[in-house]
């Protein structure tokens, strides 16, 4: 089922194209969510080497760490990047952050 409401992206990868009246225009990104799942993560890593940026997403599944010395994750899902698409993800993830943070609040997070 496609959404009505679709995702923008950073900076639009598909190259522009010039118009009958010579003004160019970025191509039109079409989302198709037919096969999109969704999950849910709490957990996030990073790793990268020249070519790729590798996400990895999970889920902690240790509640009290009184009782263990160790975290516990399920790593769920494994995205990997170009650097250029890593770059556009850093700069429009940075943007909407800035927006929540405007209306709900800062985030502090530890490192």
């Amino acid at each position: 089922m496609a959404s009505s409401s679709s995702p923008q992206p950073a900076s639009p990868s598909p190259q522009a194209d010039a118009g009958a009246d010579g003004v160019v225009r970025p191509a039109e990104v079409q989302w198709h969510d037919e096969q999109m799942r969704t999950q849910f993560a709490n957990v996030v890593n990073v790793q990268s080497t020249r070519e790729q940026f590798d996400l990895f997403f999970g889920t902690n599944r240790t509640w009290n760490l009184q009782d263990k010395n160790a975290v516990a994750v399920d790593l769920s899902n494994r995205v990997i990047l170009t650097p250029f698409a890593a770059k556009r993800l850093w700069a429009v993830l940075g943007n909407v952050l800035r927006e929540y943070e405007t209306r709900h609040g800062r985030l502090d997070v530890e490192h």
